[in-house]
């Protein structure tokens, strides 16, 4: 049934297996033995794409409602035994309209959960997840991703975080390539070098090293630095964002450990990803 309801989600056999681990025919068997169970096409395949049956989707809300119920029997009993926690690694910046909507979400969802929150900083963005510090992670790509479950909630433009008076502070927009020779603000020396490279743009910088959002833009107001942020950040006094055309967004993800069964983790991707929908 799990299978169904993210096959369901995507609407896509390949991005549904991506997403469960696993190859596509097992799962496209799995969907083939469940249509012979329930004795209906579930499923529309085509060459123009997948989509559901009538079938399919009334099966789609009996499902979620299920498994809604079988997560909610289990974190029940969790409860009574004292074991209904989860702790949530958040990336520094737990401001987010999409984290508050979550919260609310979550606490109305599962009111006698204990829920631990570590908000990390940006030498971390698996925010203590390999670790082992934190069940789920509230982070941006790229890190290593190794043993690692993702979902993708939504991607966030990013620009040039420059000081007012900055001659490039005067464009509409800018490139890279506009930001060659100058000082950028780095993360200390251990940090992924996934996560370092999407933020200096690709190149290896030079410039102050930082840990935390303040902490870039005093850099900035003091040195002159130079650095990507979200377009959409609120700027102190003096400093100014301008796009850059050719950096790719910064993408808002979930992550977990693939084999974690914690029923909390599941019910916090579905409703993390209603949230970031809105």
């Amino acid at each position: 049934m799990r299978y169904f309801l993210v096959v369901a989600e995507e609407l896509h056999f390949g991005r549904a297996a991506t997403r469960l681990h696993m190859s596509q025919p097992p799962l496209s068997r799995a969907i083939r033995q469940l249509e012979t169970e329930i004795g209906t096409t579930l499923f529309d395949r085509s060459p123009a794409g997948v989509a559901l049956t009538p079938a399919g989707t009334v099966l789609l809300e009996e499902a979620r409602a299920l498994l809604d119920r079988a997560d909610r029997a289990r974190l029940r009993v969790a409860s009574a035994a004292g074991a209904a926690t989860i702790t949530i690694g958040i990336l520094a910046d737990s401001t987010d309209p999409g984290v508050l909507r979550l919260a609310d979400a979550y606490r109305d969802r599962h009111p006698h959960a204990e829920v631990r929150i570590r908000e990390a900083d940006l030498a971390d963005p698996t925010c203590g997840l390999h670790a082992g510090l934190v069940d789920i992670a509230l982070t941006r790509a790229p890190f290593d991703e190794t043993g690692l479950a993702v979902r993708e909630l939504r991607a966030d433009p990013v620009g040039a975080l420059l000081r007012s008076d900055d001659p490039l502070a005067r464009h509409r927009q800018l490139k890279l390539a506009d930001l060659a020779d100058r000082r950028w603000f780095r993360f200390p020396e251990g940090t992924d070098p996934r996560w370092q490279s999407y933020w200096n743009g690709g190149e290896t910088r030079e410039g102050a090293v930082v840990r935390a959002v303040q902490e870039c833009r005093q850099a900035v107001l003091w040195n002159g630095t130079v650095g990507m942020t979200l377009l959409d950040h609120e700027t102190t006094t003096g400093l100014t964002v301008v796009p850059v055309t050719d950096m790719p967004p910064s993408r808002v993800l979930l992550a977990w450990k693939r084999h974690d069964s914690n029923p909390l983790i599941r019910s916090f991707v579905r409703l993390a990803a209603a949230a970031y929908r809105q």
